[in-house]
């Protein structure tokens, strides 16, 4: 799990599926920065993993400080599925 910060808006909302660096990732969740006061472009603040993260994510059995961060171009992330679809 890490945080993946996008410069720009790729068109992705939570549980979104992407690919990035050549691996697939889901977004846990998402904090839209700078719609108000800048920078010229949206940032996407996203948590991100893999899909067998995600019960350490709702669990919240992580500390959000310590994951590794990386800054990414919206050019670069893959929209693999803007939203992953329920499970019926």
């Amino acid at each position: 799990m890490k945080q993946l910060i996008v410069h720009g808006d790729p068109g992705i909302r939570r549980d979104a599926v992407i690919e990035y660096d050549g691996e697939e990732l889901v977004c846990f969740g998402i904090s839209r920065q700078g719609d108000w006061h800048g920078p010229d472009e949206p940032q996407l603040w996203c948590t991100v993993g893999t899909e067998d993260e995600r019960e350490q994510y709702d669990k919240r059995q992580y500390v959000p400080h310590w994951l590794d961060t990386e800054s990414v171009d919206a050019e670069d992330v893959e929209v693999l599925s803007e939203k992953k679809p329920l499970n019926v």
